[in-house]
């Protein structure tokens, strides 16, 4: 079964001074945040531990979803304040993406509570998958990181068996991530034209805003559970869409990612990074961050992110 490919990211001289490179109790619990794209990327740092011979465990709805999808990590349901206590107390390690969220006060009692709050806002022109493995090494003392979060698909799913299909996720977390729905729909008809089969993917709760589109826009698809959207993504032969978590599992999944984002730094950081996948910016000529703001949608062209889904194809082409 074909596999994402894994970059190795190489660390001569891990941080000696870590405080978890020679802990007697190799053994974390990872508090995952109710956001996807957060809980695919903090799952760097969970696998490359596991790698080290670390006891890992993982508490998260998202992650117990996809249990299937991660054989080699212990997954959990999310945990709510109430059992925090009784169920992380006896880690040495617990690690949480945010300082205070989703469980507020765990920094506060834990002595092992680690957060990547000064990860995620670094000024640091890698991507989130990036400087998690990065910290994983530094932070714990590991000679040698993937970076990959080790998401591998069940053996009845073919990889990109559907290698016309684009997924389009045309929503996201918060309005001001998401492209213009006209665009999507006109950017659906141009890959139509030319022998792709674009589907929008949306949660159930937001058919209701695509439902008055169903005659012109692609086949609308929503899944139940995370492990089905991966399993749909898997067999996917491209994907396309807002800044979103659906973009982070599509790269993991190794499938080849198209990102509309609305300003360079937020690319920076939020680009899925599992693999090489192509981004499209507002373009240089709108003049002002404020602008650029306000502006972002209206600036990007159908024109322009179809023309970076041409760029993207090229590149996969040339690696295969």
């Amino acid at each position: 079964m074909p596999q994402p490919r894994v970059s190795h990211a190489q660390h001569d001289t891990p941080a000696t001074g870590s405080s978890f490179a020679h802990a007697k109790a190799r053994n974390a619990a990872f508090v995952m945040s109710p956001a996807l794209g957060d809980s695919l990327n903090l799952m760097v740092v969970a696998h490359n531990l596991v790698r080290a011979g670390w006891q890992v465990e993982i508490f998260g709805d998202h992650a117990w979803s996809l249990a299937r999808w991660f054989p080699q990590l212990s997954m959990n349901p999310a945990l709510g304040d109430e059992e925090a206590c009784d169920r992380l107390a006896s880690f040495s390690v617990v690690v949480q993406m945010h300082r205070d969220r989703p469980l507020k006060h765990l920094r506060a009692w834990h002595p092992g509570f680690v957060d990547l709050h000064e990860i995620e806002y670094a000024d640091d022109g890698r991507c989130m998958a990036h400087r998690f493995a990065a910290f994983a090494a530094v932070h714990f003392g590991l000679q040698t990181v993937e970076i990959s979060n080790g998401i591998r698909a069940p053996l009845e799913f073919q990889h990109r068996r559907y290698a016309q299909r684009v997924a389009v996720h045309p929503e996201a977390s918060t309005a001001d991530k998401r492209w213009l729905a006209r665009r999507f729909i006109g950017l659906s008809r141009r890959l139509s034209g030319e022998g792709f089969a674009p589907e929008f993917v949306v949660a159930e709760s937001e058919r209701s805003h695509w439902q008055p589109l169903a005659n012109v826009a692609p086949p609308l698809r929503s899944f139940h559970d995370t492990a089905d959207l991966a399993a749909w993504l898997y067999e996917s032969g491209w994907f396309i869409g807002n800044d979103s978590g659906l973009g982070h599992l599509a790269s993991a999944l190794g499938i080849p990612t198209l990102t509309v984002f609305r300003r360079r730094r937020v690319a920076h950081r939020w680009r899925p990074g599992f693999q090489h996948g192509e981004v499209v910016l507002p373009p240089w000529w709108v003049p002002t961050a404020g602008l650029k703001e306000k502006w972002w949608r209206e600036s990007i062209s159908v024109r322009r992110v179809h023309r970076a889904f041409r760029v993207l194809r090229a590149r996969v082409a040339s690696i295969t």
